[in-house]
């Protein structure tokens, strides 16, 4: 189906790779204007803009699409590159060049995951430059290839979002769909990451491979994104969330690991941490731990910034007790709600995630045969408590 100008804008807004792209394409080529940009037969759109030339080409910005060289890429199929327009033997009588005054130039398709043709990858800059010997070519069609993988992914998250919001009237269909969707976005968000590597292997640079490393930042979070629906579908379908329960000598570790993760990410706050001598209890180590960074992570998110964040990990009558404590008070409305999925806090402010962090920490304490409760009073703050038996 076709969408929108407006929704592909919107699209390539969202992934947060873009812009390293044309900052990388920029570093490489010494050229000063580059985009992505939407091309249909009848019009060509920026999506994504890096101006250093003033070209006056803003996101959302529209170009007569015969006069550009992009119209003939969306007939042809293939990418251009031009070094020096003027000297140029297929260009130098060209209107393009000549309208929008450039000498050096590169342009690659972009194609959806179908088939279909979305646009272009293009840059440019009055100068001439030397594109043609430069492995910048290949690099551009690599980056084409990545950003049609997550246009893909981008649009399948907005679609299982957007179901998600509706009237669960085929709740077990919708799950398994989600179960399936997370599977198969591992396979671009693989691809994504492999190209990534490849780049900062192939193609070393001072200059872009912290831009290349945002690369794959971005695709890591969108892994964690896909584990959470994962792990939401897990529990959703009566399966559970699946645990490797053993004696586990460096449960400790493991959490303080995770306040020092979390600390590092948000320097600004203070997290105190007072953590026993946990040796010897049974349980899944990694999932008690995404138990913790998820109700520190809402801690962070949701409680009152000037105020530390409290964590306590003991042994206590049989029970391991571990609790996370904020300051801040809950709306007693919202408590019978905080485990339900995609539970988010009300107010005008975008969340980040699915909404699933409190769910998925429940699900992590019903799997091990414990409880998570949590107690909020305008004394004393929140305080979210996971007890566990140490035998189970």
């Amino acid at each position: 189906m076709e969408q929108t100008a407006a929704a592909d804008i919107a699209t390539i807004g969202r992934i947060s790779a873009v812009p390293a792209i044309l900052q990388v394409i920029r570093e490489m080529t010494g050229l000063r204007f580059a985009a992505v940009a939407r091309v249909t037969k009848d019009s060509w759109t920026a999506c994504a803009v890096l101006d250093q030339l003033d070209f006056g080409l803003k996101v959302g910005g529209e170009l007569d699409v015969v006069t550009t060289l992009c119209h003939e890429i969306r007939t042809a199929h293939v990418s251009v590159v031009i070094d020096k327009a003027s000297e140029d033997p297929l260009y130098r009588d060209h209107h393009t060049p000549r309208l929008y005054k450039f000498e050096s130039y590169i342009s690659v398709p972009v194609f959806r995951t179908d088939g279909r043709f979305f646009g272009t990858i293009c840059a440019l800059d009055p100068n001439p430059a030397e594109l043609k010997t430069s492995a910048i070519q290949t690099t551009l069609e690599s980056f084409a290839r990545l950003l049609s993988l997550q246009i893909e992914a981008e649009e399948n998250l907005q679609q299982t979002e957007a179901a998600l919001q509706q009237e669960q009237k085929t709740a077990e269909l919708r799950e398994q769909f989600i179960a399936v969707l997370g599977h198969d976005l591992r396979n671009p968000l693989f691809a994504i990451s492999a190209a990534g590597e490849m780049l900062q292997r192939k193609f070393p640079n001072p200059g872009s491979d912290k831009l290349v490393q945002h690369i794959l930042t971005s695709t890591r979070r969108a892994a964690q994104l896909v584990d959470d629906v994962l792990d939401f579908a897990r529990g959703r379908l009566g399966n559970g969330i699946p645990l490797n329960i053993v004696a586990c000598p460096d449960l400790a570790d493991a959490l303080q690991h995770v306040v020092s993760e979390i600390q590092s990410v948000h320097p600004q706050r203070r997290i105190h941490a007072s953590i026993g001598d946990l040796k010897g209890i049974p349980c899944d180590r990694e999932r008690v731990a995404q138990l913790l960074s998820n109700l520190l992570a809402n801690a962070i998110a949701h409680g009152e910034a000037r105020c530390e964040v409290e964590v306590t990990a003991r042994v206590e009558q049989g029970n391991l007790l571990l609790a996370v404590k904020n300051q801040g008070q809950i709306p007693e409305e919202v408590l019978p709600h905080l485990f339900q999925p995609y539970s988010r806090p009300a107010g005008d402010t975008p969340q980040a995630g699915l909404g699933l962090g409190l769910y998925i920490a429940s699900q992590i304490a019903q799997s091990h045969g414990g409880q998570l409760q949590v107690e909020s009073t305008a004394q004393n703050g929140t305080q979210f408590t996971f007890r566990l038996p140490s035998v189970i």
